[in-house]
């Protein structure tokens, strides 16, 4: 049975880039590529992000079988860690990861997380 797990990450990232490409680098980690039809393979996920400076707040919401728990975190970092994505129009946007690891599901996100347990 899928739990809910949250992790989350702190970037730099380019004024002008596009702050959703480190989300979609996360699901071609997990699914192959980001425009794919339900259900995700490994992980039914949500990544969410805020720019707060010159830094990127990113965190993903993901519903794993308990044993791919690590799996899917050790992908989510290594995609990262690459700090770069070629998005669909050929632009790559590049940053840099300051920090990536494991949270605790909030209160806020306790619904959306067992919507996704569910897929």
């Amino acid at each position: 049975m899928r739990q809910a797990f949250a992790h989350e990450a702190v970037l730099v990232v380019e004024p002008d880039a596009d702050i959703r490409a480190p989300g979609a680098a996360i699901t071609v980690a997990l699914c192959g590529h980001w425009d794919h039809h339900p259900p995700c393979p490994l992980a039914a996920h949500h990544t969410q992000t805020e720019r707060v400076g010159d830094l990127v707040q990113l965190r993903t919401l993901f519903a794993a079988e308990p044993d791919a728990e690590g799996l899917v975190r050790q992908r989510i970092n290594e995609t990262l860690s690459g700090g770069e994505l070629l998005g669909p129009d050929g632009t790559v946007t590049h940053w840099r990861l300051r920090f990536s690891g494991p949270s605790e599901v909030t209160a806020e996100e306790a619904d959306h997380a067992e919507r996704l347990t569910r897929t």
